[in-house]
């Protein structure tokens, strides 16, 4: 069973991976056997993550700062990523923008275009560089780590939420073009996992205590608790998988709240 799981030999660009979620991800892909492009805004940061994977994992990981903002930041990235390991299997949109917390309402034009810029069409920038890769050898696998506020209204953050329901239609579209060249394009929707990230939900004690009354599981949850659906996606276990959005949300969505 373990061969399902495998990732030896594989290529992965992680974004976002210098802490949470995208660093779960990228250290459970280097155990799996890949090789895995740490990549944040500060190099330092992504070194330390780097450094941390190849004390364990000898030659799995290096680090590249990168802007999701940027084009050209991006497209270094993956250059310096297929120079050092070879053409990338695996690409992981984990890094995303919230600069605004509050009603709709009040978001500034600037503000708005920044969470779209960066959770939709940065995406959309980094699979053009890497699908031709994947293409060429038949095979490839392109997460999305989206949320469960693609799937809900919100009061606090409702632009992010917008932007994250474009990104499961952007995974469904991806896996409609790509699908014939043997490219998976899905995506996953965390519900509140304890992140820096996350921090202004998960310690708010109104919406901690409303998140843990209606998730079955009774807890919020970890990076870990994501970086295993991701694993799942990007081995072969995941092979007839495409289109598709994994809700880790410790089954908060299909709660009966309120009866």
């Amino acid at each position: 069973m373990s061969s399902l799981f495998d990732l030896t030999g594989k290529v992965a660009i992680v974004t976002g991976s210098s802490r949470g979620i995208g660093r779960a991800i990228a250290e459970r892909m280097a155990e799996a056997g890949a090789h895995v492009a740490i990549s944040s805004r500060k190099l330092e940061a992504c070194e330390a993550v780097a450094d941390a994977i190849n004390a364990r994992h000898p030659g799995a990981a290096l680090a590249q700062a990168a802007n999701i903002s940027s084009k050209d930041d991006l497209r270094r990235l993956v250059e310096r990523t297929r120079e050092s390991f070879g053409p990338i299997d695996i690409l992981v949109c984990n890094a995303a923008s919230n600069p605004h917390f509050g009603p709709m309402a009040d978001i500034a034009d600037e503000k708005f275009r920044k969470v779209l810029d960066n959770n939709i069409i940065a995406n959309h920038w980094l699979v053009q560089m890497v699908a031709p890769d994947m293409a060429a050898r038949g095979e490839g696998a392109i997460i999305i780590v989206s949320s469960i506020g693609g799937m809900r209204g919100s009061k606090a953050i409702g632009a992010y939420n917008i932007s994250k329901a474009a990104d499961f239609q952007l995974a469904r579209n991806l896996a409609v073009e790509l699908g014939p060249h043997g490219i998976r394009a899905n995506s996953i929707a965390p519900g509140l996992i304890k992140t820096d990230f996350a921090r202004a939900l998960w310690e708010n004690e109104t919406i901690r205590g409303n998140v843990l009354a209606n998730t079955p599981l009774s807890r919020i949850g970890e990076p870990d608790d994501v970086a295993g659906a991701a694993v799942f996606l990007a081995s072969p276990a995941g092979r007839f998988i495409t289109g598709q959005t994994i809700v880790v949300d410790g089954g908060l969505t299909i709660s009966a709240a309120g009866v």
